[in-house]
């Protein structure tokens, strides 16, 4: 899963999420290098022609687009939210890759996690109340994924709440 929790002391626990990524860099090489040498196939025919001329620009701005498009990819990936709870203090941090930080504070005590099954952006749709606000959290995991989260989430705030 694209999370992961760490436990510091005096009941502090922390969870980091970020969007999974099903390529590896090894994958995104190697998905390159076939683009290229199967747009180079019907290159073939036309080898020692003015025609090839023609053609190679296109394959080459084919096989440019779609590494732009898979390294764009890696840039929207790095994108993190982190959840600290602590017994008096509940923090989310939003880090977007283009704009500011976001950032919501809330007693622990007042905290409240919600998954709403439907009506929202996604299901299962997890948000944090308290302080005022609702915030979203996990927007850009999968369902099984927030399905687990907001367990842990609750188990999180019980054991700070119990601490304080």
């Amino acid at each position: 899963m694209p999370h992961r929790w760490t436990h510091g002391p005096d009941g502090e626990h922390e969870v980091v999420l970020w969007p999974h990524r099903s390529l590896p860099r090894r994958g995104f090489a190697a998905i390159i290098l076939m683009a290229f040498l199967l747009a180079t196939v019907p290159l073939y025919g036309v080898l020692g022609t003015m025609v090839l001329w023609g053609l190679l620009p296109f394959m080459l701005l084919v096989v440019g687009g779609l590494w732009w498009a898979l390294e764009h990819t890696y840039k929207t990936a790095e994108m993190r939210e982190t959840l600290t709870i602590t017994p008096e203090l509940t923090r989310l941090v939003h880090q977007p890759v283009k704009g500011e930080i976001l950032t919501w504070e809330c007693n622990t005590y007042w905290t409240r996690a919600h998954s709403h099954a439907s009506g929202g952006p996604v299901a299962h749709y997890i948000t944090l109340t308290g302080n005022g606000r609702e915030v979203e959290i996990g927007r850009f995991l999968t369902e099984k994924e927030r399905k687990s989260l907001i367990g842990e989430i609750n188990e999180a705030l019980t054991a700070a709440g119990e601490r304080g």
